[in-house]
């Protein structure tokens, strides 16, 4: 297990002196514009840089409890398509600025606002790295639907939107604090109790390194996070399963099971099954793959007499439908085969071995070596390897 890149730990629960004075005049500005727009800080909290893993964050100045309001946010203090300066004309050209997301409007405010010197958010943009750092990327929020059984296109009314103050929070899979929306304001309360000197951690969602990475330019060092999870292309199952193909006749049947199994819309051409560290995510598309893909040609032909129905009479078969890591050791013989051969075809994929990304994170002098990007891209590698390796040993 690697035992260093840890992030930094709190030293002191006083409110530091900032060094630059600089940023500590865009901070003043930006706290007084905070009490102007009527943002509410609790007095147990404060914003700092230091003590805090990455730029700006929010740190406990004493003992929080479990409930406690951290600080409001009026949703007139939001920035978002509706309360920036041009809202009007977004509306107006509503229709042109449509897309699934619903990120142009809210980019178009946030580009006209920072240019704007007459804008309300200029103490705001104050705080915001400039365009010479693109590692930690401002993260956005979107406010969640009250009724989970809105259609899409009333679910696409809920555009994202920028929160001061909640977006100074880092992130970490095991926060202390959570955003919630209420009809006048957005409230950030604590989860649990908070110890004086620790940074306030919010969450932006359930997300292995790599999306982390790829939509906000961090990573959280192994093994902190806990919702580390990893992709394999449903196209290697297949390629794994070729590798065993001894006869033209067996490769025909392959090729067949796997064309059904497109048809049924288990499997896809740009897909993947997801593993996580407590097993298969998409477990049902995997279990059906790895079911399918081990038939017989007379179970097989049943099978897609069926359209892919069966009676599952065996109490067994259905328990073990959840694919989690209880129960992978417990799979059919050819089921476990053929994810083992999988997983060996996806390990090929990377150009160094575990032990080889190991020893790098162990080792201090090593790991201070390598740029932001090559750390991070350590951190993704080896987590990924980690879920591999451990699947490999559960389908000996």
């Amino acid at each position: 297990m690697a035992s260093r890149a840890k992030r930094p730990k709190v030293e002191s629960a006083e409110a530091p002196v900032n060094r630059d004075q600089e940023t500590a005049n865009g901070l003043v500005q930006f706290l007084d514009w905070c009490v102007q727009s009527g943002l509410l800080l609790s007095s147990k909290v404060y914003v700092s840089k230091e003590g805090t893993v990455a730029d700006y964050g929010l740190v406990a100045k004493d003992e929080i409890e479990e409930g406690e309001l951290l600080f409001s946010v009026p949703r007139s203090a939001v920035l978002s398509q509706h309360t920036t300066t041009i809202s009007d004309l977004l509306k107006k050209e509503a229709a042109a600025l449509e897309s699934p997301s619903g990120w142009v409007p809210l980019l178009l405010s946030m580009m006209f606002e920072i240019t704007s010197s007459e804008s309300r958010w200029k103490s705001y943009f104050s705080l915001w790295p400039d365009f010479s750092s693109l590692h930690h990327p401002m993260f956005c929020f979107q406010e969640p639907c009250e009724d989970e059984d809105e259609e899409d296109d009333e679910k696409a009314s809920k555009p994202p939107m920028m929160v001061p103050m909640a977006d100074i929070l880092n992130h970490v899979a095991n926060h202390n604090a959570c955003l919630e929306f209420a009809p006048e304001c957005l409230k950030m309360l604590s989860i649990r109790k908070i110890s004086k000197g620790e940074e306030i951690f919010n969450t932006y969602g359930q997300l292995a390194n790599s999306q982390l990475l790829h939509m906000y330019g961090f990573t959280e060092p192994y093994p902190s996070n806990t919702h580390e999870a990893m992709d394999i292309q449903m196209q290697t199952v297949y390629d794994a399963a070729l590798q065993a193909v001894h006869t033209e006749e067996e490769r025909k049947l392959l090729r067949e099971k796997w064309e059904f199994l497109t048809e049924l819309e288990i499997v896809g051409e740009e897909r993947d099954f997801v593993i996580g560290q407590s097993g298969v995510l998409t477990e049902e598309e995997l279990y059906s793959t790895l079911k399918v893909l081990s038939m017989s040609l007379e179970e097989f032909e049943e099978y897609k007499a069926n359209d892919g129905w069966e009676d599952d009479d065996e109490d067994e078969e259905e328990d073990l439908s959840s694919l989690d890591n209880a129960v992978i050791p417990k799979l059919k013989p050819a089921w476990k085969q053929l994810l083992h051969n999988t997983v060996t075809m996806r390990l090929k994929s990377y150009r160094s071995g575990l032990k080889e990304e190991e020893a790098a994170l162990t080792n201090e002098e090593t790991y201070r070596q390598l740029s932001k990007r090559e750390r991070d891209s350590l951190q993704v590698r080896y987590a990924q390897k980690m879920i591999l390796h451990r699947l490999l040993e559960l389908t000996e």
